[in-house]
């Protein structure tokens, strides 16, 4: 499995069904997922990234069929907490609690440090701006650096109120929230520069943000989801924010009498739609939910699987996979 990763693989794909159109990915990592991204549009092949708690990042080939090809792998030397895509498709990002970020060439299969911070780093993104690109680590060490990968310094370092628990980029626009709560959004288009400071609708602990975007595909706004089993929908420009803004509740067991107690569970990750917009939310109740923001409606929640949380997910960047 650790072939490089132009090579093909000698794993053979597993086609165990487990729903009408539900495969299962070959050779998973021995411990929790802790981020998946499928590869951008600008290479015309699937691939799908998963980092884990078992300190490895792992690349699958999935095929027009929905079957997968494992194709390589690369370790850290303590658990993955994040990972992310080049534009180009040609490298791969990561971060985690060994207090570095590493870059993946994925032809020359060689894997090399080009961040650090002073306590794990918490998310990691690959920002591509007309005039610039480079990589945002987010770390418990209240820091967000940008880097160029072919210096050893950060070409920006800003400090914030609290640990990063959670960050998203899209286009010219960066959300980071903190273990205070408090939410921050950066305008990336000069270089990274804080745009507005914004106050959460969420009163526990923020465990996920993912960013949404109008009908012309520029980003306006985002989802923050909660250990409290709530999703918040915030514009970032709005002229009436009580009414644009709000707050719905999810991955809760349903009330039984005669106390109608319920279950509250974590919401541990949000992803939009590439082309409808809608939403997907995980949580720790091993179920997963679709929802219109627009039309403040859900669309659909699965069974429970395998009764254990849903860690993480994601959309392919054609919005034919999840």
């Amino acid at each position: 499995m650790t072939t490089p990763f132009g090579l093909s693989s000698t794993a053979t794909t597993n086609t165990l069904v487990l729903g009408q159109k539900d495969l299962e990915i070959i050779q998973p990592p021995d411990d929790a997922i802790s981020c998946l991204k499928f590869s951008p549009l600008s290479i015309p092949q699937t691939y799908l990234i998963a980092s884990s708690w078992a300190n490895d990042i792992r690349c699958w080939e999935i095929q027009s069929n929905g079957q997968s090809v494992a194709k390589a792998i690369q370790k850290h030397d303590a658990p993955i907490l994040s990972c992310c895509w080049s534009e180009d498709g040609s490298k791969v990002f990561t971060a985690g609690c060994d207090k570095t970020a590493k870059m993946w060439d994925l032809q020359a299969n060689t894997f090399v440090q080009i961040a650090a911070h002073d306590q794990p780093i918490r998310t990691i993104h690959y920002i591509q701006r007309p005039s610039y690109s480079c990589v945002m680590t987010g770390s418990w060490d209240r820091t967000v650096k940008f880097w160029d990968t072919r210096q050893a310094t950060p070409l920006k370092q800003l400090a914030l109120s609290e640990r990063i628990y959670a960050a998203d980029v899209f286009g010219p626009m960066a959300v980071i929230t903190t273990a205070d709560r408090n939410i921050q959004v950066y305008s990336l288009d000069q270089g990274p520069t804080e745009y507005k400071k914004i106050e959460s609708l969420l009163k526990y602990q923020h465990r996920c943000v993912s960013i949404f975007t109008d009908k012309s595909k520029n980003p306006n706004g985002f989802a923050v989801g909660s250990i409290e089993g709530r999703v918040a929908i915030m514009y970032v420009e709005t002229a009436n924010p009580s009414v644009d803004n709000f707050t719905f509740k999810c991955h809760r067991s349903t009330p039984q009498p005669p106390t109608n107690t319920q279950d509250i569970f974590a919401v541990n990750d949000i992803a939009f739609h590439p082309i409808h917009g809608t939403l997907a939310t995980v949580g720790s109740d091993g179920r997963y939910s679709f929802w219109d923001k627009d039309d403040r409606t859900k669309l659909k929640t699965s069974d429970v699987i395998n009764d254990q949380s849903i860690t993480c997910c994601t959309f392919d960047s054609r919005g034919q996979l999840f």
